[in-house]
């Protein structure tokens, strides 16, 4: 049998004479051969194999594939060609015959484990060249893919979204009937108060059914998109699962991790599709009628109005446990300012381990922006009060049915917000140089009277009946009583440049300043008694009862731990992706951050 590079020799008997050419005698390039040109040989790579003309010697040299390869000159070269190994034979038999996406004509040979994607020879030369990029010939790492744990995750995360994506829509069917239902119970009601009234109202019935017939049109688009979405990803997900079992042999290793990269690529880019179905919001109606419409019938343009409490329905959150590690709960891919993440370490402060309780988006219809948090309190374990600056609002959420369940319009943007009682509260609004009060009345947020500042008020904490507040521009602090007399007023630039956030409790108070990237802690009297240099921007801070402090680090992605005294400081949150405020339960022994990203 002729191997390739070199000619069969001629073979006969001992009793005849050999004649055999100069041609014979010489072993050629194997690359070259075959392409169908016969080039001598002055080279060997002992890693391939392969017999090297000079050309293909000296780009073994350079390539970055090869350059690590053991290369033998001419005088050392073996004058025959070597058989291939048996594991150099079975990645061979084992063709790669998938095209690459962007170049149609190479076929995929590689994979980059930085990047997770599947390369061709050009992808390789043109965007991954890197050093610190690294990837592999596939042949070389599929051997021990077949029946392994990263192929039986795969693909029953697979399966169990192709479930969850089937879920949706059935809750999507649920909650779209249950609007259809609440619109015409809305309509029933409204027909019944008019019948109450004259003629005239026949026109203002009905504007008013109409709009909701197209919201009941809207509701039946938008349950279309969804049906039709989902479908289309489900039958991708079904057919990738399929490929999956019908490739889980050792035969089709190669063909079998292509497939699995594949299918994990293709549901993290099911993000942004999530986010699309996600951002329509299916709202539960209510007739509310006009009282005052009979004795205002000529004056009144309005019948009333379709009140709204928007129906949540949980998007199916997918987890593949690879090279990257995600909190449980977290959706992966693309994120948004308009959600709350809530995060929570153990009770034993040196041993705390961060835990993801899961996420609350807080945008409503009401919101004509994207979210943006800089403030938060907790009323109780299940209401938290936020501050979106973009929004020029303050929202109620409740995070046991994780969802905004009031929001109060301001005049102006606001920055922080605290706890005066049970039932006030007290946010900034820096612009304004105002602080404005919140009663909470039957779950109600009602704006109440506002205190002029005499500067740009940020931060704001209260404790017994004293105010404590940060201005910016210039950096200062001051404490002062509710009736806006001012005890103690601190501006000295060598203390505070930017201090955005503030917290006290009876003994202290704690302020973290952006721009000198520290945490200075205070006696009531405004001395200072301690401080903590942070290596990145602090922001938000918080006080649990023993007196320790939870800083946000903000850039650095982590919540940090500082001593009471500000002597020692520790990272106890991980991965929190630019946290801005947070805040402690003490009922519950969490640490609740607000992300934004």
């Amino acid at each position: 049998m002729a191997v390739p590079g070199k000619k069969a020799l001629k073979q006969f008997s001992s009793s005849t004479q050999s004649i055999v050419s100069d041609e014979d005698l010489q072993v050629f390039c194997q690359p070259c051969d075959e392409e169908g040109t016969r080039i001598p040989a002055q080279g060997y790579c002992t890693d391939c194999n392969e017999h090297l003309c000079k050309n293909c010697f000296t780009v073994h040299k350079k390539h970055k594939l090869s350059k690590q390869h053991t290369l033998l000159d001419l005088t050392k070269m073996p004058k025959v060609l070597h058989q291939p190994s048996t594991s150099t034979h079975k990645c061979k038999s084992n063709k790669l015959s998938t095209p690459c996406c962007k170049h149609p004509k190479e076929i995929i040979k590689f994979y980059c484990h930085d990047h997770e994607e599947l390369l061709c020879s050009v992808c390789v030369t043109l965007e991954h060249q890197a050093s610190s990029c690294k990837f592999n010939y596939i042949p070389d790492i599929s051997g021990n893919i077949t029946g392994s744990k990263e192929c039986q995750d795969i693909l029953k995360a697979v399966e169990n979204t192709s479930g969850q994506y089937q879920q949706f829509v059935e809750d999507a069917k649920k909650m779209t009937n249950k609007s259809n239902s609440s619109l015409k119970e809305a309509l029933a009601d409204i027909k019944k108060f008019r019948q109450e009234i004259n003629q005239r109202l026949d026109e203002l019935e009905r504007q008013i059914k109409d709009a909701a017939k197209v919201k009941e049109q809207e509701n039946s688009k938008h349950l279309k998109a969804v049906e039709t979405t989902c479908k289309d990803i489900t039958k991708f997900l079904k057919i990738s699962a399929d490929k999956i079992k019908q490739l889980n042999t050792p035969k089709q290793a190669d063909q079998l991790f292509m497939e699995l990269q594949l299918a994990k690529k293709t549901m993290k880019n099911d993000e942004e599709k999530k986010l699309q179905l996600l951002s329509y919001d299916i709202e539960e109606h209510n007739f509310r009628a006009n009282e005052a419409i009979l004795d205002l019938l000529k004056t009144e343009k309005s019948l009333g109005t379709l009140t709204q409490k928007t129906l949540n329905i949980k998007f199916p959150c997918v987890q593949i446990n690879s090279r990257r590690s995600l909190h449980e709960g977290e959706i992966c891919g693309k994120t948004s300012k308009d959600k709350v993440s809530l995060r929570s370490p153990s009770v034993q402060i040196r041993s705390r381990q961060s835990s993801h309780q899961g996420e609350i988006y807080v945008k409503t219809s009401k919101d004509n922006s994207r979210c943006c948090i800089r403030g938060m309190t907790l009323l109780t374990p299940d209401l938290l009060i936020i501050t979106d600056r973009n929004n020029n609002a303050v929202k109620m959420v409740d995070t046991s049915s994780q969802s905004v369940s009031y929001q109060l319009q301001l005049d102006d943007k606001p920055w922080d917000v605290t706890t005066v009682t049970s039932t006030e509260l007290a946010v900034t609004l820096p612009s304004k140089q105002t602080i404005q009060f919140i009663s909470i009345s039957s779950n109600k947020l009602i704006k109440k009277h506002n205190m002029r500042m005499n500067g740009q008020c940020h931060g704001i904490s209260c404790n017994q009946d004293k105010l404590v507040v940060t201005y910016c521009y210039p950096g200062k602090l001051q404490i002062l009583e509710m009736n806006y007399t001012i005890l103690t007023t601190i501006d000295d630039k060598n203390m505070f440049k930017e201090p955005d956030y503030v917290t006290c409790n009876r003994s202290s108070i704690y302020v973290s300043d952006s721009e000198m990237k520290s945490v200075t802690r205070l006696n009531l009297q405004g001395d200072v008694i301690g401080s903590y240099s942070c290596i990145v921007v602090p922001r938000g801070i918080s006080l649990s009862n023993n007196g320790t402090v939870f800083v946000c680090g903000w850039k650095r992605n982590v919540i940090e731990e500082i001593s009471e005294d500000c002597s020692t400081g520790n990272v106890v949150l991980q991965d929190v992706i630019d946290p801005f405020c947070v805040c402690w339960s003490e009922e519950t022994k969490n640490c609740i951050s607000v992300v934004t990203i």
